[in-house]
């Protein structure tokens, strides 16, 4: 009898701390729904939602802001005058989570406080991050032109020849914030070009040289590649890359020439950049 009124006094004790467990789930749900609704009816959230508009569709969605088709279009249209190579680019929206935040932020001369306190400026581990998906899109572009869909394949997969990062440097111009869509474009080079020109409306872009268009030697085993990336928001240049790609064997381990097709291929590539870089020049 007393090991039955101690199974029931367990079990009746088990019951009554799931209904509170509920309870209490339930009610933290309640209140944190209550915090959600508050901040984006809140000016200052950097979740408000102005009136009349909508929140994402999805959880993965986001691109909350609007961007204009005209004002992507400009952006396009801009980096295609200066050279850079369309297959490259890639568009990459920013959300909260990219920024830097307590003062880590990359080194520029402008400060922008959000209505949070924090600093929100993008953070530089990032930038690489949005670089390196630019550069693949247009590297999967190359590989396409040189042998199809089974070399963009072997390429991403690093099977047979392919690329290798060496070096990448980055330059800010212009701190980036939330909410924004970039541009990333990329166009291959023989060697390291020009700083930004400055313009009366500010860092224009890196330009190649008119000298640069005299005959040049491409090295087989490497080349450069300048990125770029365009604010939706800005309109203009707002952080600039250059980077050193290596040809490299991965079944061998070992830096390579990729072969006469390819280097044709990259050549070809270059030559465009180059003379659209020239003919935008004043």
């Amino acid at each position: 009898m007393t090991a039955l009124l101690a199974q029931n006094r367990f079990s009746l004790q088990q019951q009554l701390t799931s209904q509170l467990l509920k309870n209490q789930t339930r009610s933290g749900f309640q209140r944190s729904h209550s915090n959600i609704k508050a901040a984006f009816r809140d000016p200052s959230s950097p979740f408000h939602l102005r009136p009349g508009t909508k929140g994402p569709a999805h959880p993965e969605d986001h691109n909350v802001s609007e961007i204009d088709s005209s004002v992507a279009e400009a952006g396009r249209v801009e980096l295609l005058r200066l050279g850079f190579d369309p297959t490259s680019f890639w568009e990459q929206p920013i959300v909260w989570g990219d920024h830097d935040s307590f003062q880590c932020v990359p080194s520029t001369p402008e400060h922008i406080s959000s209505p949070t306190g924090y600093n929100t400026f993008l953070s530089g581990a990032f930038t690489v991050r949005f670089f390196e998906s630019g550069r693949i899109k247009w590297m999967t572009s190359l590989g396409d032109e040189i042998g199809g869909p089974e070399k963009v394949e072997a390429m991403i997969r690093g099977k047979g020849v392919s690329l290798i990062l060496k070096s990448i440097s980055l330059n800010y111009k212009r701190p980036v914030t939330y909410p924004d869509t970039l541009l990333i474009a990329h166009k291959p080079h023989a060697g390291v070009l020009q700083s930004a020109s400055h313009t009366q409306s500010g860092p224009a872009s890196t330009q190649v040289p008119p000298s640069a268009l005299a005959p040049y030697k491409l090295a087989k085993t490497h080349f450069h590649c300048l990125a770029v990336a365009w604010s939706h928001k800005q309109q203009r240049i707002v952080t600039e890359s250059d980077s050193v790609l290596v040809w490299y064997d991965y079944d061998k381990l070992t830096k390579c020439s990729p072969g006469e097709k390819a280097l044709q291929a990259l050549e070809r590539r270059i030559v465009l950049g180059m003379e659209a870089s020239r003919n935008s020049q004043p």
